[in-house]
């Protein structure tokens, strides 16, 4: 990717003029096809599809696809900016942006063969389909390698029996990237990647979670009963499954800093101009030290946040080792989305509480970032592993 960033890495990251064009698309996505409903798709917990095959024809839904697969084309710079202006409206939707496009589609553009990128990236790309993906089950939250989801091999088909939660598009997505046990339980070589379609016999979405926040985001179990998937749906080889999905939650872990930065953006944004705008004692809280080093504090840790996914964005783009930096922007980013959202929650005073201004959302929402893929717990476990290497 050829831009202002790679001449001179880890220091500028001041957006080029393709970045400020692809933010203002999203921006403008933003404000009229998403900003108008997000209240009520998230008190009926809708997931809105059309409005994911809109932001699929402007290439939003493969933002990191090539062009000859149908996708944008683009790099993380790109991606980034995305993400966190639609999450400046609606913490959900840029949720299911960032699932759609790390995850799923990311697994395949990652380690799919040839056939499978023909087969499937155009239509996930273009949001024709929108993609699940499947590590997490009941019982093994962050201990992914003891999971019970099973694929024996019988002939030409792999037979999958078990249950994944916490799927983001379980029930509305038509394709899934489903890690499942081929061997030994606990083993990193145990674990295998396949790519399962909706209508496979023996391949159903469970219940639909009723969540806290992101509630536009669908979540759902996923369940397996005898379920055959064709051989040639696995993706790399047998037992490489496990590696596939760190590599994948590196980048992904980005795309969830991202979001978080949205939220805590968002927040912090709508803090500012009410403090501006509410008068009491004769003046606009705003000039009340109790409430000005409350903004200084959000501004500050929202640079911050921003310059460590930059760094990470920068050396993703660059095809260099990411873990360390994508995993301490999301724990800091994620982090900050909480602190930000309570403390916006805080300025609005009673009127934060309710749901006729923005920031109760924006508090609800942002406690997920410090929850999906990988808590703040395990990105301290992954960095603390990296600074002790």
């Amino acid at each position: 990717m050829n831009n202002a960033q790679s001449s001179n890495p880890g220091f500028n990251f001041l957006p080029d003029e393709n970045q400020q064009m692809v933010a203002q698309v999203a921006r403008d996505f933003a404000e009229k096809h998403i900003k108008p409903y997000v209240m009520e798709w998230d008190e009926s917990q809708t997931f809105p599809v059309e409005t994911f095959k809109k932001l699929g024809e402007l290439g939003l839904m493969g933002v990191l696809v090539p062009e000859n697969y149908g996708g944008a084309g683009m790099g993380y710079f790109e991606y980034v900016h995305i993400i966190a202006e639609i999450a400046k409206v609606c913490g959900s939707v840029g949720l299911s942006v960032a699932a759609h496009n790390s995850l799923c589609t990311g697994h395949i553009l990652s380690f799919g063969n040839e056939a499978q990128k023909q087969k499937y990236l155009p239509k996930l790309a273009s949001a024709e389909w929108i993609g699940a993906w499947g590590l997490t089950e009941a019982n093994t939250g962050s201990d992914a390698l003891r999971m019970n989801t099973t694929a024996v091999l019988d002939g030409d088909h792999y037979v999958v029996n078990g249950a994944k939660n916490w799927i983001t598009h379980g029930k509305t997505g038509e394709v899934a990237v489903v890690m499942v046990r081929t061997g030994e339980k606990g083993s990193s070589k145990g674990i295998s990647a396949l790519i399962i379609e909706k209508g496979t016999p023996g391949f159903s979405a469970g219940k639909k979670e009723n969540k806290l926040g992101m509630r536009a985001s669908e979540t759902t179990e996923l369940i397996f009963d005898n379920c055959r998937v064709p051989k040639e749906n696995l993706l790399g080889a047998e037992g490489e499954g496990f590696k596939q999905a760190m590599k994948i939650l590196d980048g992904g872990r980005i795309s969830i800093a991202a979001l978080s930065l949205g939220i805590a953006k968002g927040a912090y944004e709508a803090a500012l101009a009410y403090a501006k705008e509410r008068h009491q004692f004769g003046q606009a809280i705003a000039n009340f030290q109790g409430i000005s080093f409350k903004l200084a504090d959000m501004a500050t840790e929202i640079e911050a946040a921003e310059l460590l996914i930059m760094q990470a964005a920068d050396l993703k783009n660059r095809g260099e080792q990411v873990t360390k930096q994508s995993a301490m922007a999301k724990y800091y980013a994620s982090e900050i989305a909480v602190k930000a959202a309570n403390e916006a929650v805080q300025i609005f005073g009673g009127y934060g509480y309710t749901k006729d201004f923005p920031v109760e959302k924006y508090y609800r929402d942002a406690k997920l970032c410090t929850i999906g893929e990988g808590t703040s717990e395990i990105q301290k476990l992954v960095i603390s592993r990296e600074v002790l290497k």
